[in-house]
């Protein structure tokens, strides 16, 4: 069943993020299927909200 909890941020695309993160689209891929990174599919597609990107950022940055 859906969350009810309402999308306050932008939903951003698989090539989006890897051009922000300087990855393959192959590599967020990779983070969404193994649950690294929260993805919401639409279809065929992926949307990452761009907080989860972020906090994904942030726990992986050396020093944090």
């Amino acid at each position: 069943m859906a969350q009810n909890r309402p999308i306050t941020t932008n939903l951003l695309t698989v090539a989006e993020i890897a051009a922000q993160m300087r990855v393959s689209k192959m590599t967020v891929y990779r983070l969404v299927r193994s649950g690294a990174l929260n993805g919401i599919r639409f279809g065929r597609s992926y949307r990452v909200r761009e907080t989860d990107v972020q906090e994904y950022l942030k726990s992986v940055s050396p020093g944090h």
